[in-house]
Order: C-alpha cells, then sequence, then structure tokens
C-alpha cells in the first residue's frame, strides 16, 4: 500500500492560485517546517480555467498550470522542499475536466468539433444516442434567439459564438450564404437553454455543474494520458503523496486505485471519501484511507453533550416552527435534486434500462419514479458492488415502503442494478453519490438548522453529541484499521472553520441564554423563513463580526442553497432583500448589534476553549493530521469561497519566530499557534511516541469535562463543555492517572507524574499535551 518512508507526520494544506503561486509555497517552506510540517500539500496545479480560483477544473494535463507558477514554479519549490526535508502532496482530479470555456481545453475542443469520430471520443462519457449524435450545451439564456449566435470565419478555423462562448466548426460545414444558426444545424454539439440541462444533459458532469465534464479514466489509455505528468513528477521523486478527488464519481474506484497505486508504490495515497456514521472504506482499496472528515465528525461531536440534544431539539421547533426530523429534510433535499438538476441522471440511467430490458412491464415513466426512490432511499453516497449490496437492499425496503405503488418496478430493477460492473449498476452507484452530495450537503445543510455546527461535511446533523467513551472506540478502531489516515478540522470544503464550530458548539450548552437571545433577534429583524433566520443569527454568533461583504456573500449562498424561498436558478427579490436587510440591521441597528455583540463577547473564551482542545485532539489522535491554510491562529471563515480568502502568512512567521515562552490565551489565537507548533514538531521528531492508542480515565466530579489519552509517549488532555464546567465549580478534585514515568508538558515545562489533578494541569490553557522525558 504505502512504504513507512512516505508517509508524512503531519501536512499543511495550501491553495495554489495565481494570487499565491508555486513561487509563493516555496518562499513559505521554511516557515512550514519551522512549525513542525512534514509535507506541503498542494490543491490541484494542473492547468486548469483561466482565472480559477481552486483548480479543479482542470483544461489540460500535459503542464503545471502557467498562472499557477509552471513547471518552473514547481521545480523551485520541489527543490527548495528536497533541501528542508518536507515532503509534497498533490491533489489531483480524476473525475472530470473544466469545459466552461471550449477553447482553452484541447480535448473538449476537439470532441465538439469531430464528435463520435474524435480521437477524444472515448475520454467523455456522452451519451450520443440520446443528442441524436450531439452533445447537448444548456449554455443558452431564456431570451435566447438565432441572432444571437455569431459566426467567425476570420481565424485560421471558423468558430461558432453566442456572447462570450466559442465553439469549434467542423470540416465542411460551412456553405457560402449560411448563417449562424445553419452552421449550427450541422454541428456534433446542440446549444440549448440552460434550463434543459434538467432533463436533456447528455454527458456526465461532476455533480450538476454543466462547466465539468466527466472523464472516463476506467479506460487505460485515457488513464494513462491524464495521469502521465504526475506520474512523471513521482517518479522523479518529487512528489511522495497523492490526494484523490471525489473518487465516487469514477465509474470503477476500485480499478482506478489499483492501476494508480501499481503506478506509484510508494505514494502515500488518500481518497476524499465521505463515509456515512458506521461506514467504513471498502477494505480491498489500496489507499492510506480518507482526507478526514470521518476524523473531523469525531472530534466535533465531542464538544457536545448528548444529554442537550432534547432541549435543543424542543427549542429549535419552536423558535423556528421546523418540526421536520432529520430524515424528513434528507428526504426532500435528495428528492428535490434527482427531480430538477440531477433528472437527467436518472432519465439516463432509464434509458440503459429500457435498451437492456426492452419489455420490462413497466412504463419509462414508472422506471424512472422507481429509481429516483431508489437513489433517495439510497443511506450512503453510494456502493461498490458486491460491496455495500445490504445498501441497495434496504433503499429498496424503504423505497417500496413510500411508494407502495412501485413496488414491482424496484423489485425487477433489483437484479439490474446489482448485476455488478454493468451500464445500469455503474451509472446508478455514480448517481446516488451526487444525488446524495447536492441533496444533503448542499441542501438539507441548510434547511436543518437545530444546530449548524454540526451541519458539516462528514457529519451526523441528525445525531448530537458524543461521550468520550465514543470518541475512544473511535480511536481504538482508527489506530487498528487506519492508522495512517489523514485526519482534518477544516478544508477548502467545510461548511465551516474549525473556530467557527468551536464557538457554535457553545450555544448548546448555553440554554436560555442562547434561546432568549435568538427569539429576541428573530422578532427584531423577520425573514420570511425563520429556520432560516435561525441559521443567520448562529452563523453571526459563530463567525463573530467579520465584515459585512463576507457575510451577506455568505448570507446570499446559504439561501440559495437552501431553496425555500429562494434559489440559485430563479432567485426570490423579496425574500432575499428581507435577509440582506437582517444583514445590515446586524451591524447598523444599535438593539440588534448590541445583542449580537453581547453574546459573542460571552461564549468567545469558551470558544477558544473549544478551539484548542480540538486542535490538539486532532492533531494527536491517530491518522496523519491536516493543517489547513490559515487555522494555526484563530480563523473565522465561512463557506467557500470565503475560505479561500489570502492568509496573511508573515504574521504567523512573526508570531512563531518571536516566542519566548507560552504565549496568553487570547484573540491573537498565538496559543494555537504555540499549541500547533509544539505537536507538529513532537509527531515529526518523535513518531516512536505516536504508534498506539490508550484511553486514560478521568475520574471525579468533573469527569465528563476532559477527555485524555496516551498514543505511547504523548499524552493529551482536553477540556469539553466549558460552560458546564464552570457552572459545576470547576475542576475541583478531578484528575487522572498518568502513565508510568516522569511527563513535561509540552505547552508549559511543567513537569508531572502519577495522579495529576487537573486543577493544576489545566491551569494555564484548557488542553495539556506531555511528553514522557524517562
Amino acid at each position: 500500500m504505502t512504504s513507512d518512508a512516505t508517509v508524512p507526520s503531519s501536512t499543511y494544506r495550501l491553495q495554489i492560485r495565481g494570487r499565491f503561486p508555486l513561487s509563493a509555497a516555496a518562499e513559505l517552506a521554511d516557515y512550514l517546517q519551522a512549525l513542525g510540517v512534514s509535507a506541503i500539500y498542494l490543491s490541484p496545479i494542473l492547468q486548469a480555467t483561466s482565472g480559477s480560483d481552486h483548480g479543479y477544473d482542470i483544461t489540460s494535463h500535459r503542464q503545471v498550470d502557467p498562472e499557477r507558477g509552471g513547471e518552473q514554479g514547481r521545480l523551485a519549490l520541489a527543490a527548495t522542499a528536497r533541501e528542508l526535508g518536507l515532503q509534497t502532496v498533490v491533489d489531483i482530479v480524476p473525475n472530470h475536466m473544466g469545459v466552461a470555456d471550449a477553447a482553452q481545453n484541447e480535448t473538449w475542443w476537439q470532441l465538439l468539433r469531430d464528435g463520435p469520430d474524435s480521437q477524444y471520443a472515448a475520454w467523455f462519457d456522452v451519451d450520443w444516442k440520446a443528442g441524436d449524435g450531439r452533445i447537448k450545451l444548456p449554455v443558452l439564456g431564456d431570451d435566447a434567439s438565432d441572432d444571437q449566435l455569431s459566426l467567425d470565419v476570420t481565424g485560421p478555423s471558423a468558430e461558432l459564438r453566442y456572447f462570450e462562448h466559442r465553439f469549434p466548426i467542423a470540416e465542411g460545414t460551412v456553405k457560402p450564404g449560411d448563417g449562424a444558426a445553419d452552421v449550427h444545424a450541422r454541428q456534433h454539439y446542440q446549444l440549448i437553454g440552460y434550463r434543459r440541462a434538467d432533463d436533456e444533459q447528455n454527458y456526465r458532469r461532476f455533480f450538476a455543474v454543466t462547466e465539468l465534464a466527466g472523464i472516463r479514466v476506467e479506460d487505460p489509455a485515457v488513464f494513462d494520458a491524464s495521469h502521465a505528468e504526475i506520474l512523471r513528477w513521482v517518479a522523479a521523486g518529487d512528489v511522495q503523496g497523492i490526494r484523490i478527488d471525489h473518487p465516487d464519481g469514477l465509474a470503477d474506484p476500485a480499478g482506478y486505485l489499483d492501476r494508480l497505486a501499481a503506478a506509484a508504490p510508494d505514494c502515500w495515497i488518500t481518497v476524499e471519501k465521505i463515509t456515512e456514521p458506521g461506514e467504513r472504506l471498502p477494505a480491498g482499496w489500496p489507499v492510506a484511507g480518507t482526507t478526514g472528515y470521518d476524523a473531523l465528525a469525531e472530534v466535533n461531536t465531542l464538544l457536545y453533550d448528548p444529554a442537550a440534544e432534547a432541549e435543543v431539539s424542543r427549542r429549535y421547533a419552536e423558535l423556528t416552527g421546523d418540526r421536520r426530523t432529520w430524515a424528513d429534510h434528507v428526504e426532500q433535499g435528495k428528492r428535490m435534486v434527482a427531480d430538477t438538476i440531477l433528472h437527467a441522471e436518472i432519465l439516463r440511467i432509464t434509458r440503459a434500462v429500457r435498451h437492456a430490458q426492452p419489455v420490462l412491464p413497466h412504463s419509462d415513466e414508472d422506471v424512472a419514479q422507481a429509481l429516483t426512490e431508489l437513489a433517495v432511499g439510497f443511506g450512503v453516497y453510494r456502493s461498490y458492488h458486491p460491496i455495500g449490496a445490504e445498501q441497495l437492499d434496504a433503499a429498496a425496503e424503504l423505497a417500496a415502503s413510500r411508494r407502495p405503488e412501485l413496488r414491482g418496478a424496484i423489485t425487477n430493477l433489483l437484479p439490474l442494478l446489482s448485476d455488478a460492473g454493468t451500464e445500469i449498476s455503474i451509472r446508478f452507484e455514480q448517481a446516488t453519490g451526487a444525488i446524495m452530495a447536492k441533496g444533503v450537503e448542499d441542501t438539507a445543510y441548510y434547511r436543518y438548522n437545530r444546530a449548524v455546527g454540526l451541519n458539516e461535511v462528514g457529519g451526523d446533523p441528525g445525531g448530537f453529541g458524543s461521550t468520550p467513551a465514543e470518541f475512544h472506540a473511535a480511536q481504538l478502531q482508527r489506530q487498528q484499521l487506519l492508522p495512517e489516515s489523514m485526519t482534518t478540522l477544516s478544508t477548502h470544503d467545510t461548511k465551516r472553520s474549525e473556530d467557527v464550530r468551536a464557538r457554535l458548539a457553545v450555544l448548546a450548552e448555553l440554554g436560555e441564554r442562547w434561546y432568549g437571545t435568538a427569539e429576541r433577534l428573530l422578532a427584531a429583524a423577520p425573514i420570511p423563513s425563520r429556520a432560516f433566520g435561525y441559521l443567520l443569527w448562529q452563523s453571526f454568533a459563530g463567525a463573530g463580526w467579520i465584515s459585512s461583504d463576507r457575510m451577506h456573500a455568505y448570507a446570499e449562498k446559504a439561501m440559495r442553497e437552501a431553496a425555500e424561498g429562494t434559489g440559485w436558478r430563479d432567485p426570490d427579490a423579496g425574500f432575499e432583500a428581507a435577509v440582506h436587510r437582517a444583514v445590515d440591521r446586524a451591524y447598523d441597528d444599535a438593539e440588534i448589534h448590541s445583542l449580537l455583540d453581547e453574546l459573542i463577547t460571552e461564549i468567545t473564551p469558551d470558544g477558544w476553549s473549544n478551539s484548542l482542545s480540538q486542535k490538539l485532539v486532532q492533531l494527536a489522535m491517530p491518522g496523519v493530521p491536516d493543517v489547513y491554510q490559515g487555522s494555526e491562529l484563530y480563523d473565522y471563515s465561512l463557506v467557500d469561497p470565503d475560505n479561500r480568502r489570502p492568509v496573511d502568512f508573515e504574521l504567523r512567521r512573526q508570531l512563531l519566530a518571536g516566542f519566548d515562552g507560552p504565549p496568553p490565551l487570547e484573540a491573537t489565537g498565538a496559543a494555537k499557534l504555540w499549541l500547533t507548533s509544539r505537536v507538529l514538531r513532537e509527531r515529526r521528531e518523535h513518531p516512536e511516541r505516536f504508534t498506539s492508542y490508550t484511553p486514560l480515565p478521568v475520574t471525579g466530579p468533573a469527569a465528563e469535562h476532559a477527555v485524555a489519552f496516551d498514543r505511547g509517549g504523548a499524552v493529551a488532555v482536553a477540556t469539553r463543555l466549558p460552560v458546564g464546567l464552570r457552572r459545576a465549580g470547576g475542576w475541583r478534585d478531578t484528575g487522572l492517572e498518568l502513565p508510568a514515568g516522569r511527563y513535561v508538558d509540552q505547552l508549559t515545562g511543567e513537569q508531572h507524574s502519577g495522579r495529576a489533578r487537573l486543577a493544576d494541569l489545566l491551569r494555564r490553557y484548557p488542553v495539556a499535551f506531555l511528553t514522557r522525558t524517562d
């Protein structure tokens, strides 16, 4: 799978882009080395759509993106990393390519020009029959007309244009006197209205993004061509780790990973796989593990008290009128996307079913509805038949109970969907993942707002908190099964940064102090959806006084993702105006501003406690910890693109270099930087102290407010539920028995052995990180 030499002790994620190219990463490398990082973890660096801020819209697999620094920048970073003893991990995108501007993507351009006879026809997943031999491109606006198309024959080759969009012209298809509409009718593509994508899209996309076209890496030739440059970096010794983006979109994830592992046998490989509660990675995948969302959920729920769930649920329903369960929201969100933006995927599977079973005794409409019900009822992102067959059976039972009139169609579809490796089975597996992602992460997460800090990628908003015993059980399993898997607290895809979630967890402890404030805010600045209003005021509490521009941008994205009252396609001006007025009043209305300011001021110290606790736990727990760029200081970011803002690395560099002892627990976040650097350095310099996992029992009247574990010479102790701890009178006689030996707290320099009283151990910080000295 991976050799020990290539597994990093930690990673640091950098977003490489025009504003922060590879040369900037090379200049930062000495700071990362001083921080204690083992590997620089890069966002995608292959050539992407011009101006792309994220890099997941690859337009060419042949070279490093010039806007991101090009090959010269990559080589400079590789040389610097090697000199400093750092490894490099790269993020790669095997599932799709960027096609927003066809002229920037040679493979897509030639496909559009030459159609099924193109040398790149095998690259893309196109249902030519469904388009009568043409790819349908949903780019036209609602008021599109033929006179908006233009023909340009001035260049070396003719082009069809629609506003800024450019499309190729097949050879021999322009005749004297032709207008643009005449030429358009003879091409291998058809420009259609963007709304028609819901039903007529005939190429596989990344989720519902028409600008990202799926590619067929299951074809060995496509794999080889799309991975040659990446594997060249590996062979040169410049890359030691690979992160796989969205493996669930692939036709054959296991086959793909086998091929990649064979081509890069010494690489540390992780996959961006979202697992549901109780779900595990397929055992046969040749990877070190996931990119850490499972670990994030384990740490995040530790900040919540399971005993508070009933009150939190009751007050949420009373305040918002939303009495739907999490399961209700999941069903409704998935059904909405399956019936709209992803309906084309359902229809494509329906066509495959009809082709395979032309005498199936059900109408196409019934087949499509049965497939929709099965996808809506699917309990995980996808199966990998025969792995996950029980998920399909469970979905069938649920679907039939919801739509008994479709039971016959569901029953007859099961053998087809269970036949591993067939087009029907594969496409259904790809579709369920997309429907889960768009219907749950990007819809239900913005509708069910009981405690939005739990609405996180990889989490379970329908659950609540977890106990230290449950956390320990999860880590014992992690140590046994996935000791080299990545762990994380923040990523470019998380809905909120770790420090926003840390403050949000405090709200669940405040009880009526929070609910009373929320009720006053909901009344003072009414929004048509009280549930969305509840999300908005929680967002202010978690993020604090970020700029109004940032909060307005977040509110717009959040309410359109929720799609209850407004939406991306048809925004409701009245609804959105009410939300933006509420945001403005938070900053400008004295009463509302005061309510929020008092709340934020009150929860901030406990938020710092949670921030340090979860950071220590994540950095010290089993796995390879990742630090998302900038999160070594307090960072109050919301969903992308807010979490891709430029990072003040000079401030971080100065703070790290200027430490002459433990810093105070205060707003700059220096204590978090101090903690991060102490743990990362210890992991890099003494890996032998992180080879096992032993829960350390905490005893005494406040035992539930601490979690402690020994990794084999490194001991982590962290505070949880700080509001409840304070209300109960503090630690009093609570303590823990340290393992045999003498220990030094790397955060304070204090010596400890035997039974440690938490009132002493946690006097300066809410956390302690001890290493054995004898």
